[in-house]
């Protein structure tokens, strides 16, 4: 006898419909799996036995087979367990209901017949449409929340095999899990860190709100303790504010990769993410075995910070300049290519030296040139050519720390970054690539960020001084533009040029 139930699997960060075919013959006893299942969807043979047995139904001594379709995408993952289960029982006749084509099914089983969580349910919810004849959804409790943020179906959180045998023959058993996406979206939308817990560093809080404004990758260079890990993880409270559809695919991100935290439904704040310079290829950019989001994805519509620059190794730096550029990441494998959006911010910070006391007036820096020279070498020139604004973060003097006096608070920030962002908005509403003044391409920067004669020869000395290359001339016309649209004038004026040839001297001082 054959049954077939409906489920979902992920492909990316988009999720596709499996159909689960589960096929009962009388041969010798054996459990097959076929549809390019990778080794935990063949392992779910060993839980399918054990929760059917222990959740009091009968598991047939025949020739049993699963095919999972399509079978020409490899499938993976531990949510196929609750509808094989299902098409075993329903092909046995152990289920009274005919068709199982109206409801899709998710979910990993214990051998005691609970249902665990799974990851990527909020993609499969949003891959159901409501008008193809699903009209519901059964999910694990856990991910429960998660899938009924989609609004495409109702969503039925079942605890166990035999309550998902229940409901299907008897749909009255479980309430659909209902969950006010509005109302989850603006209290989740709350930091916990503010800019105002900063002391000093007032030039430093300067760069960053325009870095913000314009999405600006940026680079904080200072001594030990001086405050640049401090002021990185609170770049994102003062970044515009996150929109509902913005949550919903990083949320979706997070989910496929397995980082949704249980209790929480939507990711409603811009995501932080800080990987330890240790972290491989495959953890920064994505991949693996079966290919997962990397730190870079993770960071997507949020800020990646990567402290102590120098100690990631080189090659995987290099790799940051490919998703820096298109704001997607692309694994090829044998079997399959998926790309991940990237849009990340990226904001870096190092030392100036190895003992990073270079320049410290307040410590003596014990490092030869030559010590310097190798450790800042570190750092290609084509990278840096990708980071619009380079800044000095020096030591905080004792009377800032011991004052009393609070900074200025992040909404406060944000509220002058967001109409920076409307500015930009409106300029580039006939240009769907470039959301921010740092999307730019060359091309754009001639006709968005026209200069008079006096700041084109500003431009013009500061170039020949400092050596800067092409690229370096476009990303300080973007972040003029970008100073002006904080200050809400239409022209880029001389001041504003010269500020941001100010956020590239370093290039001078320290690199070469």
């Amino acid at each position: 006898m054959l049954a077939r139930v409906l489920s979902s699997a992920t492909l990316g960060v988009d999720a596709y419909t499996v159909e689960v075919e589960a096929d009962i013959q009388q041969q010798l006893p054996a459990f097959i799996t076929v549809g390019l299942p990778d080794g935990a969807v063949r392992e779910s043979k060993e839980r399918v036995t054990a929760a059917i047995k222990n959740s009091d139904f009968v598991f047939p001594s025949k020739k049993v087979t699963i095919n999972l379709a399509p079978a020409d995408i490899k499938k993976e993952g531990s949510a196929f367990d609750l509808p094989m289960a299902v098409g075993i029982l329903a092909a046995t006749g152990q289920i009274l209901r005919d068709r199982f084509d109206d409801f899709v099914l998710l979910g990993e089983l214990s051998l005691d017949g609970d249902v665990r969580g799974v990851r990527g349910a909020l993609p499969m919810a949003m891959n159901i449409v409501a008008g193809n004849g699903v009209r519901g959804l059964l999910v694990p409790p856990d991910n429960a929340r998660e899938a009924a943020i989609a609004g495409t179906v109702p969503v039925y959180p079942v605890k166990s095999l035999k309550d998902a045998v229940a409901f299907l023959e008897d749909e009255s058993t479980i309430a659909a899990h209902k969950i006010d996406i509005n109302s989850v979206f603006e209290q989740a939308r709350q930091y916990t860190v503010d800019f105002s817990d900063v002391k000093g560093q007032e030039s430093a809080k300067r760069a960053l709100e325009i870095a913000a404004a314009g999405g600006h990758n940026i680079i904080m260079i200072g001594p030990p303790g001086s405050g640049k890990t401090m002021l990185a993880r609170r770049m994102p409270t003062i970044l515009p504010d996150l929109s509902i559809g913005e949550a919903l695919e990083t949320t979706k991100i997070h989910s496929v990769a397995g980082r949704l935290p249980a209790d929480t439904a939507l990711v409603a704040t811009r995501p932080f993410r800080s990987p330890h310079h240790t972290i491989s290829y495959a953890g920064l950019v994505g991949g693996g075995t079966v290919p997962k989001p990397g730190e870079v994805s993770l960071a997507n519509n949020g800020v990646l910070f990567l402290d102590e620059l120098p100690e990631f190794k080189k090659d995987i730096l290099e790799m940051l300049r490919q998703p820096m550029e298109d704001h997607q990441v692309t694994i090829s494998r044998a079997s399959t290519t998926l790309t991940y959006p990237a849009g990340f911010m990226l904001v870096s910070a190092m030392n100036p030296c190895p003992c990073g006391y270079y320049g410290d007036v307040s410590h003596e820096c014990k490092c030869t040139a030559g010590e310097i020279q190798r450790y800042m070498s570190k750092i290609s020139g084509p990278l840096l050519d990708r980071i619009d604004i380079h800044i000095s973060v020096p030591s905080v003097k004792f009377k800032e720390l011991s004052a009393d006096a609070r900074g200025e608070e992040s909404s406060v920030i944000r509220q002058r970054v967001n109409r920076a962002r409307r500015r930009q908005l409106e300029r580039f509403k006939n240009e769907p690539e470039i959301y921010a003044n740092a999307q730019m391409e060359s091309r754009d920067t001639r006709g968005y960020c026209r200069i008079d004669d006096k700041s084109q020869s500003l431009l013009a000395l500061a170039i020949k001084q400092q050596g800067l290359s092409a690229r370096a001339y476009d990303r300080i016309l973007k972040v003029s533009r970008t100073i002006a649209d904080l200050e809400d004038v239409d022209e880029i004026q001389m001041g504003h040029v010269a500020e941001a040839i100010h956020y590239r001297s370093l290039d001078r001082q320290l690199w070469l």
